[in-house]
Order: C-alpha cells, then structure tokens, then sequence
C-alpha cells in the first residue's frame, strides 16, 4: 500500500495488510482484535477492516518503545 493511501483518514485496511506494517502473521492481527488491542470495523461480510490512522498510531507508539 502507498504511503499517500495511508494518509487519508478514512483508509480501511485488511488483517493482511496491517500483518506486512507488524511484520507478523494476519492470524495474529485477528487475535489482537479479538483481545481488544486493536479496534476493528466489521464490513458487511463479516470481514474485519482496521483505521489506518489507528495503526499509524499503534507503529509510532511501538516505535518508541524500542
């Protein structure tokens, strides 16, 4: 994903593609969901969709603490 599409405020992003910025498994975003460490958006189909505000916001957080 293009760093401009990251920027918009109201980019939704799949589990796939928050697992690439963690560098972690999509399982793993999923699991993060359902603890309640990340927020998802739930579409229609039941997929889950994450605010790629949030997650700029969650990798800025993590980058800090290193």
């Amino acid at each position: 994903m293009a760093q401009h599409d990251m920027d918009a405020p109201d980019t939704l992003l799949t589990p796939s593609e928050v697992a690439a910025l963690f560098r972690v498994n999509p399982k793993t975003v999923t699991r993060w969901a359902r603890s309640g460490k990340l927020t998802a958006i739930r579409t229609l189909g039941g997929h889950r969709r994450f605010k790629a505000s949030e997650i700029r916001r969650c990798l800025e957080e993590m980058s800090h603490e290193v």
